[in-house]
C-alpha cells in the first residue's frame, strides 16, 4: 500500500476517508478503526474495497475457520481483523513499515484479548524479505484494493506466488479503474486460475477468487 498524503482540499464524496475514525458490526464484533489520511494517505483509510470484501467474508461463501490466512497491503487492517473475528486460526496483517504502528494500534482495539495472539502485525514490502515468511505456507491471501499502482505489479504477483501453495484461495477486491487494472488480472492469469465471484453494483467493486495453477495446468 502506497503511502500518499492528501491535500485538504478535497471532494466531498471523500470526506468520510477524512473522519478521524470509522465504525462498523462484523462478525458479531463493532469494529471502530482510527483514520488518518493526513498522515499516511491511502494506507490508512477505509476503502469500500475492504468494507465489500468483508461483506462477503461474512456471507461464510469461504472456510476460515481453522485457516492460517494473510493480508497484503492491510491499510487500516479492516479484512485481517475481520478474518480473525471469522474464526482464522492465524492471522498475519501486513503493511510497510511506516504503517505498522497504526495498523497495530487498530489491530490491539478491535481483538478481544484472547485472541490477540493468533494476529501478528508484520511488515511486507512487496518482492522484498519474503524468506522470511513460509513459502506456500497460508490457506488464504487477501488483499482489498492493492491493485492501483502499475510499478508495484511485478513485485506484488511475486509475493502471491511466494506465498502460496496449489491450495491456496486468494481473494482480492478492486474496482476496475483503468486499463491498467485488466492488465493486472491478465498478468495473475498466467500463473492462478481467475475467477470473478462477486460484483456489489452499489459500490462498484469485484471480488476475484484465484488459484494458483499446477505444473499440469501450466
Amino acid at each position: 500500500m502506497a503511502l500518499v498524503p492528501y491535500d485538504g482540499n478535497y471532494l466531498p464524496a471523500l470526506s468520510k476517508l477524512h473522519n478521524s475514525s470509522v465504525e462498523f458490526d462484523f462478525a458479531q464484533h463493532h469494529v471502530r478503526l482510527t483514520q488518518d489520511w493526513n498522515t499516511l494517505g491511502v494506507a490508512a483509510v477505509v476503502w469500500d474495497a475492504a468494507v465489500v470484501l468483508c461483506m462477503y467474508l461474512e456471507l461464510g461463501q469461504v472456510e476460515l475457520k481453522g485457516k492460517v490466512a494473510i493480508e497484503l497491503g492491510a491499510g487500516t487492517g479492516l479484512v485481517g481483523i475481520v478474518a480473525a473475528l471469522l474464526g482464522a486460526k492465524k492471522v498475519t496483517i501486513t503493511d510497510r513499515k511506516p504503517a505498522l504502528d497504526f495498523l497495530a494500534a487498530n489491530v490491539k482495539e478491535n481483538i478481544p484479548p484472547d485472541q490477540l495472539a493468533a494476529v501478528e502485525v508484520s511488515e511486507l514490502t512487496w518482492g522484498q524479505g519474503l524468506e522470511r515468511y513460509p513459502e506456500g505456507g497460508f490457506d488464504i491471501v487477501l488483499g482489498a484494493d492493492i491493485v492501483y499502482l502499475e510499478d508495484t505489479f511485478p513485485s506484488l504477483l511475486q509475493t502471491m506466488n511466494y506465498l502460496c501453495s496449489n491450495s491456496t484461495v486468494v481473494l482480492l477486491a478492486c474496482r476496475i479503474r483503468y486499463e491498467r487494472d485488466t492488465k493486472f488480472l491478465n498478468m495473475l492469469k498466467q500463473n492462478f486460475m481467475v475467477q470473478e465471484i462477486h460484483y456489489d453494483k452499489e459500490r462498484d467493486i469485484y471480488i476475484y477468487k484465484a488459484l494458483k495453477l499446477t505444473r499440469k495446468d501450466l
